[in-house]
């Protein structure tokens, strides 16, 4: 039966990160993989998560399956930091929330719950975008088109490009936004914008899907949940998936959640059924462990407070590390301004280099990105800093 199938080309962020563990450069920098990273260059297990697990692990008596839609606590939890704790929302029971694996699980959840509702519909997708939200919306058999949004010879938004493109999004269609640190540009709207976009979606009918994988690591919990709260306020239905990969740095636990605002409180109820039969039919139960520390971290006042330190900490670190970045790449030359990665948000940013030059940055320096020269700041670190401007340089040359 299988023996047919073709032989794939391995991921290519996946792909990168093997090549980097297969150099024996001493002086390798990785900047390819998007997790956090230390100053040591380790991806830590918080110490409210630590906390957490030892409190789960004293008071956890059974491992029957969780309820269809995930721990309730933690679905409260999700809801709460999405939308504010007194969102009308909330209070209306106008939103629908399950638990999924991961934010990849409610991207793909989602998608099926469009093809399912509008087998028509269009989702628009932003030019660039995370690399795995195309496949995971085309493989519901949905409809796809890109509207532009980074500019990449002027480093910024290409805003007025995106309003007008978006101006032709319809009723059934679907637009998918990132809510904070744009994947893979950095670059996010202002508030004045979201303001703009939110009035072309009441005014087009289109529905607005946004993905919110780095709450906390933009400006803050409600700062980087703007847009989602805006619309929420302003438009009669809402998608909205979440991950605890990167603020609680649950990336194994698979944590995540599938929003879904409705216009009234019977449309959420039906909204929350036609989800469940989907990933009933997707996996049936979501796991429990990530969600459990959730729910543990959010309601504990103790650890929720620790959790939004070390959020802190590294959202702050990685500011520090755009600043620091730009600083030693204008010190190298003269040529090109970086400036524009510390205006930018999240762990990531264009450094606006040629494929060529990225593959000669790898051959002869050992610093691995991606080929459209995106790269994860939480990679640099004040050991490979002057090396990494060092050789950024040498290729600009």
């Amino acid at each position: 039966m299988f023996t047919e199938l073709p032989l794939l080309p391995a991921d290519p962020i996946l792909g990168l990160s093997a090549a980097y563990h297969a150099d024996t450069n001493p002086d390798k920098v990785d900047l390819g993989v998007g997790v956090y990273k230390t100053e040591q260059g380790n991806t830590p297990i918080l110490g409210c998560v630590k906390q957490a697990e030892a409190e789960l692990f004293k008071t956890e008596a059974s491992k029957v399956y969780t309820p269809p839609a995930g721990i309730p606590g933690a679905n409260r939890a999700a809801a709460a930091l999405a939308f504010g704790e007194e969102h009308t929302v909330i209070h209306d029971q106008r939103l629908a929330t399950i638990q999924t694996p991961g934010g990849s699980g409610a991207l793909r959840a989602a998608a099926e719950l469009i093809a399912k509702a509008r087998p028509d519909a269009t989702v628009w997708v932003s030019t660039p975008t995370w690399g795995n939200h195309i496949p995971l919306l085309s493989s519901a058999g949905l409809t796809l088109k890109e509207y532009p949004y980074y500019n990449f010879s002027q480093q910024r938004i290409d805003f007025d490009g995106m309003l007008n493109t978006l101006s032709q999004a319809g009723k059934n269609d679907v637009v998918l936004l990132h809510a904070c640190c744009h994947n893979p540009s950095g670059a996010d709207l202002t508030q004045a914008q979201w303001q703009q976009l939110t009035s072309l979606a009441s005014e087009q009918g289109f529905t607005p899907f946004i993905d919110m994988a780095y709450q906390g690591f933009g400006d803050g919990i409600a700062e980087d949940a703007y847009g989602v709260r805006l619309m929420a306020d302003t438009l009669p239905e809402l998608i909205l998936a979440m991950s605890f990969s990167k603020n609680l740095g649950l990336y194994r636990e698979r944590t995540g959640s599938l929003n879904i605002v409705a216009p009234s409180a019977t449309a959420a109820s039906a909204n929350l059924s036609q989800m469940l039969s989907i990933t009933r039919g997707l996996y049936s139960m979501p796991p429990a462990h990530g969600s459990s520390l959730v729910d543990i971290i959010y309601h504990d006042r103790t650890l929720h407070a620790q959790w939004l330190q070390e959020l802190a900490d590294m959202r702050e670190r990685i500011s520090g590390l755009r600043q620091q970045l730009v600083t030693a790449l204008n010190h190298q030359q003269q040529h090109t301004d970086f400036s524009f990665i510390a205006e930018q948000r999240g762990m990531f940013s264009f450094l606006g280099l040629s494929e060529p030059q990225v593959t000669r940055l790898k051959s002869e320096f050992s610093v691995y990105m991606t080929d459209n020269s995106r790269i994860n700041i939480a990679g640099v670190n004040s050991g490979n800093l002057e090396y990494l401007a060092q050789s950024v340089c040498q290729v600009l040359r």
